[in-house]
């Protein structure tokens, strides 16, 4: 199979190595020319514009966007409105909003194009252990793609699938960076408390390696953590500023919007938002409520 690539960021970069080694001929293209020749040197073609991308592939064309999501995803579908021809197809494969691909497949269907949103995890590790992607589209549109996404993911039948027409593997993306955002928080509130608890002295890189195995408690997210606190059991050096994508927001907004109650995802959300408040005016009003009913003790900053 030959399909352009267009972002070549970490998981891009990776993504085209892997269908290179699966025997796809991949053109990629980035701004950045050194990015572009990185995988070059692991055997994919380069490109040097969009238009050079889109003369290097064959008709019918495949297009395979891997760029972040919201204002960059418009402006590279705007630069190829004028590249691609009637029966070309577009994938999204980054975290778009899916009231956004609806949109911009419409766009795509109204010029000729097919438009397929796969919503992608799997990070950094994708790599060596296969992508998991939720696919959105036609039938026959995601049917072309097949092969890219049989190579991709875990194994030909594994870790990915198509979930429903177009925009759906985005909103299936979404809901699962919403349950990843609870699971973490879960994580990080448990280990908090079993360090927390001084009388026991607990080995928290102990006790993450015994739940790995057998517990119910087991997962990918779990093996991560016991990786970092192998690396790092005091944490040393890290600040607890947490980012999040967007993805955790706009499930719980769908889940408003739903009538669907989803508070451990809003608790996760709210708890990454106020980790990155350098002084938090919500704790500071508390106390100063609490002084002037209780008379309590008002610490003070320095």
């Amino acid at each position: 199979m030959q399909l352009g690539m267009i972002g070549l960021g970490k998981m891009g970069a990776n993504m085209t190595v892997r269908l290179v080694r699966g025997g796809h001929e991949v053109v990629g293209y980035a701004r950045t020319p050194a990015t572009v020749q990185s995988v070059v040197d692991q055997g994919a073609k380069g490109a040097s514009s969009l238009e050079d991308l889109v003369q290097k592939l064959a008709k019918p064309r495949v297009v395979w966007l891997m760029v972040p999501s919201g204002a960059p995803v418009d402006q590279t579908l705007e630069s190829l409105k004028g590249l691609l021809a009637p029966g070309d197809l577009v994938v999204d494969g980054g975290n778009s909003y899916y009231k956004d691909t609806l949109r911009r497949a419409a766009s795509v269907k109204a010029w000729g194009g097919g438009f397929v949103d796969v919503g992608t995890s799997g990070g950094i590790w994708g790599l060596t252990e296969g992508y998991s992607m939720m696919v959105g589209g036609d039938p026959a549109d995601v049917e072309r793609v097949r092969p890219a996404l049989e190579t991709l993911a875990p194994g030909p039948a594994l870790g990915w699938g198509r979930v429903g027409p177009v925009a759906s593997g985005h909103f299936v993306k979404m809901v699962h960076n919403g349950i990843e955002y609870g699971l973490m928080e879960a994580y990080a509130e448990g280990f908090a408390v079993l360090g927390a608890k001084q009388d026991f002295a607990l080995d928290l890189h102990q006790v993450s390696e015994i739940w790995r195995y057998g517990s119910v408690v087991r997962s990918w997210l779990l093996d991560l953590t016991a990786q970092a606190l192998a690396e790092n059991p005091k944490l040393e050096g890290v600040k607890p500023w947490v980012w999040d994508s967007g993805e955790g927001r706009w499930t719980l907004q769908e889940a408003l919007d739903l009538n669907v109650p989803a508070p451990v995802i809003g608790i996760a959300l709210q708890n990454r938002i106020r980790s990155r408040e350098e002084n938090p005016f919500a704790e500071r009003l508390l106390a100063m409520m609490r002084l002037k009913f209780g008379g309590h003790v008002l610490g003070k900053e320095g």
